[in-house]
């Protein structure tokens, strides 16, 4: 199998993030050319990652925020936690987990109870049939998007320590 990052896609006679550098210069903007021209080809990664990665999962009826919320709760130990720290470890608003939740709750992935001491919090549990479809859905991402990325080595390794910075310059940890 062609890993997915690697399939052949319609591709464009130049590269219009490279153009629009050469553009943020010839309007004078040029001291925020390369500022401008790695976020956007970050943006630009991000958006073929997120989607080979929903490519990947969409067999199993899962999106990558359900596949995460998935996975919290497949790695604690007990196989639940409440609401507020799924939000937490996936680092997104309380509305999007409640989305989440709720289509993997209607797909029989997890239950939700009430804490047994504090009736203000919502504990969700993963299921077995969640936990089987957790895995089933990793070993496809690990085959398909995983495995192989576009980067290798050292390459990969730097990838990894330069978007580690960005992510705690930003406050993310």
């Amino acid at each position: 199998m062609v890993p997915m990052l690697h399939q052949a896609r319609q591709q464009l006679p130049y590269d219009p993030i490279e153009e629009a550098g050469r553009q943020w210069v010839s309007h004078g903007w040029g001291e925020a050319a390369n500022g401008m021209l790695a976020i956007t080809s970050l943006m630009r990664a991000h958006q073929i990652a997120l989607a080979e990665v929903e490519t990947a999962l969409r067999p199993f009826g899962l999106t990558f925020a359900r596949y995460e919320a998935l996975m919290v709760l497949f790695f604690s130990r007990r196989g639940s936690l409440p609401m507020g720290i799924i939000g937490s470890r996936l680092q997104v608003h309380q509305t999007s987990v409640t989305n989440a939740i709720d289509r993997l709750e209607s797909a029989g992935l997890v239950e939700r109870s009430v804490h047994p001491t504090d009736r203000r919090t919502t504990i969700v549990a993963i299921t077995e049939a969640g936990a089987r479809l957790a895995t089933t859905a990793t070993d496809a991402l690990n085959a398909q998007v995983f495995s192989d990325p576009p980067f290798q080595g050292d390459d990969l390794n730097e990838l990894v320590a330069i978007l580690r910075r960005l992510r705690q310059t930003a406050g993310d940890f």
